[in-house]
């Protein structure tokens, strides 16, 4: 089997409920999926075999609930990942980045659920996910979790693009890691203090609907989940790429 349709095949799902755990991807890039009780079951499992009950379903106008919306946007961001990570090895090993792995936050996904992925590059799997914040000045009440981005000072909104992880010191909040922006998108992360650091209002746990704590422009982690994360960035031999994109 290829290995990268059986990662594919085997991750649970960003929408699992847990802070820390391997995602799988695969039911939200295939079949529709019923979340009940924190559990991803494929809907084909309560659909009835018989002809004339298919028909009588297929009759049935498909409301644009919020349920539907979420379980659409997380098909797209399992899209957007896949998408994401192909060749991103070759990127990493040209730019003098570790190539075992790397971090990569999606702002497609509501600030309640899953959305800081470390990736494994070598094994082509998540290793770890959780909860993140965005900048405040990145929404707007009725935006419906879409996001406006910005490179400039003082403008409180989260800037999309590839940043190198630098050194870590301890700030205002507690541990924290200085970023570069690499892009246009964020060149001026380093003079706006843009920094990888955590806040005790983070939760460890998703949220959705419920939003999470906004920041001052700064990917925001729970305390817990930036001690894990600092182990993975202070035992690398070269810079980790963060990768933020919409």
């Amino acid at each position: 089997m290829n290995k990268r349709k059986k990662f594919w095949d085997k991750i649970v799902l960003i929408a699992g409920g847990l802070s820390v755990h391997t995602i799988g991807l695969a039911a939200m890039t295939t079949a529709p999926v019923l979340i009940k009780t924190g559990k991803a079951e494929p809907l084909a499992r309560y659909a009835d075999t018989t002809s004339k009950m298919k028909a009588e379903m297929l009759s049935i106008p498909v409301l644009d609930t919020s349920f539907n919306r979420i379980d659409t946007k997380m098909k797209l961001a399992a899209e957007r990942l896949r998408e994401k990570t192909e060749g991103l090895d070759k990127y990493l090993a040209e730019n003098g980045f570790n190539t075992e792995f790397c971090i990569l936050i999606d702002m497609s996904i509501p600030s309640g659920k899953n959305r800081f992925f470390v990736y494994d590059v070598r094994k082509d799997e998540v290793k770890l996910s959780s909860l993140v914040s965005h900048g405040s000045g990145s929404y707007s009440k009725g935006c419906d979790d879409k996001l406006v981005f910005s490179n400039k000072p003082s403008s409180n909104a989260t800037s999309i693009g590839k940043y190198r992880i630098g050194a870590s010191y301890y700030g205002n909040f507690g541990p924290a890691f200085k970023l570069f922006g690499l892009d246009t998108t964020n060149s001026n992360a380093y003079p706006r203090a843009i920094v990888l650091h955590s806040d005790r209002y983070v939760p460890e746990k998703e949220t959705y609907p419920r939003h999470i704590f906004e920041s001052a422009g700064c990917p925001v982690l729970s305390p817990a989940i930036l001690t894990i994360v600092s182990k993975y960035i202070k035992t690398s031999k070269k810079p980790v790429l963060l990768w933020i994109y919409n």
